[in-house]
C-alpha cells in the first residue's frame, strides 16, 4: 500500500511511552520498515528543548514520525510541529490509539495542528445501547454541571470503565462475595467474567482487554474522519463489508496533500545531492573527469556516470544531484567512502565494490555490472598434434563408445541372419570374421553381404544413420584440425600458477590481492597495474621476463581490457564471486531501496546492455575471434541420442529373435542334460533352417554347388539322430 522504508518514533519517556517498543520495533522489522530513530520526550519537556529536537528531525531525510504519547504532550509536539514547517507537504505523521480515542473531546485549536495527522482507536459499533447510554450520559452530566453547554459523546475509555464497572458487579454477584472473602478469589472472578457490553465483547486474557477491531481515522477539518478498519485476521480494509477492499479509504495528509508521500526527502535545505566521482589514472572507460582551464569547470563522463545518469531519470520523482570529483581517490575508495559514511558528501558513483567491511560503513544499491573475479592469460598456436592426431576429433569416451557399438550390431546381425543367411555362415572363425568385416564396413558403407530378415533390414538402416551423421561430424571437425589455426591459453588453471610460483597481478587500489592471498599466492609475487596498457606490457613479457603469467582482476576490468586488445589474451578459469559495482549512500538512506529497484527494471537493463557496447563494444566481437581456444573434441553427450535410439532398437530386435528362436525350439530346450545342452548349443550355431527356400535352391555359391547335396543329407541326418535321442 505504502512503500515507506524508514521511520522515526517520538514517545513519551514514561512507563506507559517505552512499553510498546519492543512490539513496535518488532511489528516494523517484520514489514521491512527501518526505524531511524527513537525520541523519548520527558513528561515535562521545555519548548526550546522541543523546538531542539524537531529541527534536529527536519534535517534528517526521514519524513514519517510514529507518535505514542498522552494527549497533552502530543498536542505541544504537534503545535511547535507546525511552528517548525513540519506539518506541512511531505511529512507522514502517524499517531497511536491514544490520540485517536480521544479526538472527539480534543479542542479546536489542538485540531488545528493536527491536520493530517492518521491515527486509530477500537473500533465500537453504534448500536440502540449505545445511543440510549449516550443520551442518558448527556442528560446527566449536563444535570450535573448545569454551566457546561457543549457535551462530547461518551469515549472508548469512558465506554470501557462502564463495562469494566459491570464486569466486577457480575464477579462479585457470581462469587457471591462478602468482606471476608479474600481479595485473589474476586481478582478470578473478574478474570472469568465475559459478556457484551457497551464496547463489545467483554473478555480478558493475561489481564487484558482483547480487541478484535480498530478504525483508521484522519484527522482533517474540525474532527476526524473513518479511512478504513484494521482487524488481526484480515489487515487493513476500506470497510467492514464482506468483499471489502484492502486499503485505505482517501487520505488528505499534512499540507491537504491527496497523494501519499514517498517518505523522505534527498535534502532537508532543498540542495542538490552531492556525489564524489574518483579520478582514475586508468580504465578510464568507467570515470573520467576533465578539466576545462578556460571555464574552471571539469566534466565528469563514463560508463558508470551514464548508469547512474539512467537510473535516476527512471525513478518516480525528480531529484537534483551533481557531481564532486575528488583528487587522488583512484588508489584507496575506502576514503571516498568515508567521506560518505561522516555525511560530508550524499553518496559516490564509481566503480566501487560492494565488500563486506565496506556495507558497514555505507548501503549499497543493487549492483550493475557482473559479478565475480577472473584472470585473464596470453594465448600460444597449438602445436602440431603428430602422428596420432586423427584421434583428436573424437574423445576417448565417444572412441569407446563408437567401438562397443559396432561390435554389438554385428552381433544382433549375425544372430538374427546366421541361421536363414549362408552368407553369414561357415566355421566358428569365418563366421567371427564375417561379423567384424560387416559391422566395420558399414562405415564407409561397402558391406556387400545381404540381409535376408526384415528384423535386420530395419535395425541397419538405424545404424546406417548414426554411422552417417558420426563419420560426417569426424570429417568436419578432422578438417578443422588440420586447416584452422587454434589457439592455446599459456595458463590453464589457478593450481598451475601455484604450483610454478609465477607472478601474477591485480588492479591496483582493488580489493583483488586480498582474494588472492587467500587463494594461497604470496605477497611478493604479486604486482599492481592500473592500465590496461600495463596489463598488456606485463602479459607480454611473462613471468620470467619482468612481466606476469596472469592478471586477476573484476570482470567488468578485464571486459575493458579485452575490448581493446582482443587478440593474444583471453579470460579463463573459474569466477570467483564478488559483490559487483554499486552505487553508495550513506547508511540509511531511503533513497538506496527506491535506486535497486530502478536498476532491477526490465527497461533499465535493456539501456544498461545499450550503454556497456557504447563503452566496452559488443563483448560478443572478441569471442568470435578466440571461438578456437579449448578443446575442439566432440563429445558423446552430443551422439546421446543417437545411440539411445540404435541402442534401443538393436536391443528389441535381439529380444523379437530369441523370442522366435525359443517359440520354434521349445520342445527341444526342456532336456536338463548338460551333454544334450552342448548339441543344442551346437546346432544353434552351426545348423541351417532347412525350412526356408534358400537352402534348397540349385545354386547357393559358386564353391559350394558339388558338395550341397551331400551337406544337406549329412546335416539333415545329424539333425535326425539329435532330436530322435532328445
Amino acid at each position: 500500500m505504502f512503500t515507506w522504508r524508514t521511520t522515526t518514533v517520538v514517545y513519551e519517556d514514561s512507563p506507559y511511552g517505552a512499553r510498546i517498543l519492543a512490539a513496535l520495533f518488532s511489528a516494523l522489522q517484520g514489514y521491512n520498515i527501518r526505524v531511524m530513530d527513537s525520541i523519548a520526550l520527558p513528561v515535562g519537556v521545555t519548548d526550546d528543548y522541543l523546538d531542539k529536537v524537531l529541527y534536529n528531525l527536519k534535517e534528517t531525510p526521514t519524513r514519517v514520525f510514529i507518535v505514542h504519547m498522552h494527549p497533552d504532550l502530543a498536542a505541544r509536539v504537534f503545535y511547535q510541529a507546525t511552528i517548525a514547517g513540519m506539518m506541512s507537504d511531505g511529512y507522514i505523521w502517524i499517531a497511536t490509539s491514544t490520540i485517536g480515542s480521544v479526538v472527539e473531546s480534543l479542542s479546536a485549536d489542538k485540531i488545528d495542528h493536527m491536520q493530517g495527522v492518521v491515527t486509530f482507536r477500537p473500533y465500537v459499533q453504534a448500536t440502540g445501547h449505545i445511543m440510549n447510554f449516550t443520551a442518558r450520559f448527556k442528560s446527566r452530566f449536563l444535570l450535573d454541571n448545569p454551566g457546561i453547554h457543549n457535551v462530547h459523546n461518551p469515549s472508548t475509555q469512558l465506554l470501557w470503565a462502564y463495562d469494566t464497572a459491570w464486569a466486577l458487579a457480575k464477579a462479585v454477584h457470581i462469587a457471591r462475595m462478602s468482606s471476608s472473602t479474600p481479595w485473589r478469589m474476586l481478582l478470578g472472578a473478574v478474570l472469568n467474567t465475559a459478556f457484551d457490553g457497551l464496547s463489545g465483547r467483554f473478555g480478558l486474557v493475561n489481564g487484558q482487554l482483547q480487541l478484535s477491531t480498530h478504525e483508521v481515522i484522519n484527522i482533517v477539518s474540525k474532527g476526524a474522519r473513518k479511512v478504513g478498519f484494521w482487524m488481526p485476521e484480515s489487515g487493513i480494509l476500506k470497510s467492514l463489508e464482506t468483499n471489502s477492499a484492502k486499503g485505505l479509504k482517501q487520505v488528505l495528509w499534512p499540507g491537504h496533500l491527496a497523494i501519499a508521500p514517498k517518505g523522505w526527502d534527498v535534502s532537508s535545505n532543498r540542495r542538490p545531492l552531492r556525489m564524489v566521482v574518483p579520478e582514475k589514472q586508468g580504465f578510464n572507460q568507467f570515470v573520467e573527469v576533465t578539466y576545462s582551464p578556460a571555464t574552471n569547470s571539469s566534466t565528469v563522463r563514463g560508463y558508470c556516470i551514464d548508469i547512474f545518469d539512467m537510473v535516476m531519470k527512471n525513478l518516480p520523482y525528480p531529484v537534483a544531484y551533481q557531481y564532486v570529483p575528488v583528487s587522488d581517490s583512484s588508489r584507496n575508495y575506502d576514503n571516498l567512502l568515508s567521506l560518505v559514511h561522516e555525511k560530508k558528501a550524499d553518496g559516490m558513483v564509481g566503480d566501487t565494490t560492494i565488500t563486506m567491511r565496506r556495507m558497514n560503513v555505507v548501503s549499497f544499491t543493487k549492483p550493475f555490472t557482473d559479478t565475480g573475479l577472473s584472470m585473464v592469460v596470453g594465448v600460444k598456436k597449438e602445436t602440431d598434434g603428430g602422428m596420432w592426431i586423427f584421434l583428436q576429433p573424437l574423445t576417448t569416451t565417444l572412441w569407446i563408445t563408437s567401438l562397443a557399438f559396432f561390435c554389438f550390431t554385428g552381433f544382433v546381425v549375425w544372430v538374427v541372419e546366421h541361421r536363414i543367411n549362408p552368407e553369414f555362415r561357415g566355421t566358428p572363425c569365418q563366421q567371427f570374421g564375417t561379423v567384424f568385416y560387416f559391422a566395420f564396413s558399414t562405415l564407409v558403407f561397402s558391406h556387400k553381404e545381404k540381409l535376408e530378415s526384415n528384423l535386420s533390414r530395419f535395425m541397419v538402416i538405424i545404424w546406417l544413420f548414426l554411422v552417417l551423421i558420426l563419420a560426417s561430424s569426424y570429417t568436419a571437425n578432422l578438417t578443422s584440425v588440420l586447416t584452422v589455426q587454434r589457439l592455446q591459453p599459456t595458463v590453464t588453471s589457478v593450481q598451475d600458477l601455484l604450483r610454478n610460483g609465477d607472478y601474477v597481478g591485480y588492479h591496483n587500489g582493488s580489493i583483488v590481492p586480498y582474494w588472492l592471498e587467500k587463494m594461497g599466492f604470496r605477497k611478493e609475487i604479486l604486482l599492481a597495474y592500473s592500465t590496461v596498457e600495463e596489463y598488456s606490457d606485463a602479459l607480454r613479457r611473462g613471468s620470467g621476463n619482468g612481466g606476469v603469467s596472469a592478471i586477476f582482476d573484476e570482470i567488468p576490468y578485464l571486459k575493458a581490457f579485452l575490448s581493446k586488445y582482443c587478440e593474444g589474451y583471453t579470460m579463463i578459469g573459474p569466477t570467483y564471486r564478488l559483490g559487483g559495482f554499486a552505487f553508495a549512500f550513506p547508511i540509511g538512506t531511503p533513497i538506496v531501496h527506491d535506486v535497486s529497484q530502478a536498476i532491477l527494471s526490465p527497461a533499465v537493463q535493456e539501456e544498461m546492455e545499450r550503454i556497456e557496447k557504447k563503452w566496452f563494444g559488443d563483448p560478443g566481437a572478441c569471442q568470435s575471434k578466440s571461438n578456437s581456444i579449448g578443446s575442439s573434441s566432440l563429445g558423446f553427450s552430443s551422439f546421446g541420442g543417437l545411440f539411445l535410439v540404435s541402442g534401443t532398437v538393436s536391443g528389441l530386435v535381439l529380444l523379437i529373435q530369441l523370442a522366435i528362436f525359443v517359440y520354434q525350439e521349445h520342445g527341444k530346450l526342456w532336456d536338463t542334460s548338460l551333454h544334450k545342452w552342448f548339441q543344442c548349443l551346437d546346432f544353434v550355431v552351426g545348423a541351417k533352417d532347412w525350412r526356408l527356400p534358400i537352402f534348397n535352391g540349385p545354386r547357393i555359391r559358386n564353391d559350394d554347388s558339388v558338395n550341397q547335396p551331400h551337406e544337406a543329407t549329412t546335416e539333415a541326418s545329424a539333425m535326425h539322430d539329435f532330436t530322435s535321442e532328445l
